[in-house]
């Protein structure tokens, strides 16, 4: 089967299922596991994101009111690479490519739409029927609820300190679609979040007034090193030096919001940061760090 991923999660869990070799072209935003950066890129930005979150939100509100599109689909590309399958997501049309941006050319399309944990797990499962190897994916789904399992068990019966995390800067988008079941494993209580649902822009404010013990700014398609050059921009809010609680910046992109094989992993992370609880090696300096 020949397989072109759209969609950085979807690649994940192809690989996860042992399929990587079937993988012919992917997204811009699939690098994990690094090998795939070498397949061919069907998609690109449509504009340049290398600007502040201030700005990169108000050019994806522009192009969404003028109908105008947010990626570039390199079509003729695809056709050359003779997909059987093409994979890619519905939940959000900002955050990745969707079904509609694509010219399918009668490939079977599978899109994924993750609001929650088990939509994580369901997707597992729906890629790997797709590939013909549902047991696997059904065994694949069982380990990393084991491992979810695990980092509540090691952050059981500790106090549950607040947390408010962060999926964008500017404007303030607070975590939300799976995000706070997470926080809930690693044993802390989210004081501002949409479980279940789309995040929204909301009044900065709402921040200082929640008061977290831990505030985490994860944003959106930024790993460590582009979060920590964007986070000088929180010092400008009137209120940031108010703030009484541990701020620590963290990889984004590569686990608080995407929806594929490092959501356990992000709870660990989540458990490291809140309790000081290491899974294996300590992720603190390579994807999370402590802002000063």
């Amino acid at each position: 089967m020949r397989v072109v991923s759209l969609l950085a999660s979807g690649t994940e869990i192809v690989c996860a299922l042992g399929a990587g070799d079937w993988l012919v072209g992917r997204s811009h935003e699939c690098d994990n596991p690094g090998w795939v950066r070498s397949l061919p890129r069907c998609s690109e930005p449509a504009f340049d994101i290398s600007v502040s979150s201030r700005e990169i939100d108000a050019e994806v509100s522009r192009r969404i009111r003028s109908g105008e599109p947010l990626y570039v689909i390199h079509d003729d590309l695809i056709r050359d690479l003779r997909p059987d399958l093409i994979i890619a997501q519905e939940h959000c049309r900002v955050c990745a490519v969707t079904p509609d941006d694509v010219n399918q050319n009668c490939v079977p399309m599978l899109s994924l739409n993750a609001r929650s944990l088990n939509d994580i797990f369901d997707g597992i499962v729906s890629v790997a029927k797709a590939l013909g190897c549902e047991e696997q994916g059904r065994a694949l789904v069982r380990c990393e609820q084991q491992r979810l399992d695990n980092v509540r068990a090691r952050t059981a019966g500790r106090r549950r300190p607040s947390v408010v995390v962060l999926e964008w800067i500017e404007p303030v988008y607070a975590m939300a679609n799976w995000g706070p079941e997470l926080v809930e494993y690693a044993g802390g209580a989210l004081a501002l979040g949409h479980k279940g649902e789309h995040s929204y822009a909301m009044a900065s404010e709402n921040v200082p007034e929640a008061d977290p013990e831990f505030l985490i700014v994860a944003p959106c398609g930024f790993d460590l090193a582009r979060t920590i050059e964007e986070s000088s921009r929180l010092r400008e809010y009137p209120w940031w030096n108010k703030l009484t609680g541990k701020v620590a910046l963290a990889d984004g992109n590569l686990f608080f919001n995407r929806s594929g094989m490092t959501v356990s992993r992000t709870a660990e992370i989540l458990a490291e940061i809140l309790h000081g609880e290491i899974f294996g090696t300590p992720e603190e300096g390579l994807h999370w760090q402590w802002m000063g």
